[in-house]
């Protein structure tokens, strides 16, 4: 790798015809740019500047070089301002159980970013259980989840009904046994909604396991979840049964959606924006 230097050197040269105007442009002696043309000629093993000339001259091998030159310099340049950008530079790592992942969390995420540019957000989704306990263990610096109860580490929480919901277009009496989207093994609703069904002596069998309620209502089966999450939200296609334990067809009552993404993008934003207080007076 030729030395930075060296480049400049030459390149300044036979921009200005001659050493000394050369050392001049470049604040620099003489004798300064003769050596250190000297050395370039050393490292490539050619003459590079035609010194009787008058002006000074590129030889063929030096004409050659110039542009190799140019291009190595305007590199370096723009390494060293990529390097000097500080965008992205400070990473918070945050873990979102993949069902409250939708477009209305992608966007706080964005917004944030937009007016953060010096902090990358890591995002990564899955099972509430496994993100906390990754979070535990130190794999990221937030971790938004669903729980039964708020740990004592807990910066906001809001509480959220869990109720069962079925595809809108779902046939007005179940069959036996009763076909259950869930959550894959280790997801939180899982072994409440088996104890709940079993408690009314129903038959089911896991139909899906899925971390995505949006699937709900393509298989036209009832689950359990709570309002904040985004299977919830579709109003045109998705029927919410009843509230409580209580499994029955009966007139849904209203939703409390809205107020649950409004809640779930408070605690986002404050979360993040907490965190960073903390970590810039730490």
């Amino acid at each position: 790798m030729f030395d930075p230097r060296l480049l400049r050197s030459f390149i300044a040269v036979v921009d200005a015809g001659s050493f000394t105007l050369a050392a001049e442009r470049l604040n620099s002696t003489q004798s300064t740019i003769s050596q250190q043309l000297a050395r370039l000629e050393e490292a490539t093993g050619a003459i590079l500047i035609e010194r009787s000339a008058r002006p000074v001259l590129p030889t063929a091998v030096g004409e050659r070089l110039l542009g190799y030159a140019r291009r190595l310099l305007a590199l370096q340049q723009e390494a060293q301002a990529a390097l000097g950008d500080t965008a992205g530079v400070a990473s918070i790592r945050i873990g979102v159980p993949e069902d409250i992942m939708n477009p209305a969390m992608a966007g706080v995420f964005a917004d944030f970013a937009a007016g953060h540019p010096g902090i990358r957000l890591d995002v990564v989704s899955g099972l509430s259980r496994d993100l906390n306990r990754r979070y535990r263990a130190g794999d990221f610096d937030i971790a938004v989840v669903k729980d039964y109860e708020p740990g004592a580490d807990c910066r906001a929480a809001f509480r959220e009904p869990m109720a069962w919901y079925e595809g809108a277009d779902a046939p007005s009496e179940w069959p036996n046994p009763i076909p259950l989207v869930t959550f894959p093994p280790g997801g939180l609703y899982r072994d409440v909604m088996f104890e709940r069904i079993e408690r009314e002596q129903r038959r089911w069998y896991v139909a899906l396991p899925t971390a995505a309620p949006r699937a709900l209502p393509r298989l036209k089966a009832p689950t359990l979840m709570d309002e904040a999450s985004p299977g919830a939200s579709d109003a045109a296609s998705i029927t919410r049964i009843c509230t409580g334990g209580t499994m029955a067809k009966a007139a849904p009552p209203q939703s409390s959606r809205p107020i649950a993404i409004a809640e779930l993008q408070a605690i986002a934003c404050h979360v993040l924006w907490s965190f960073i207080k903390i970590e810039s007076c730490g």
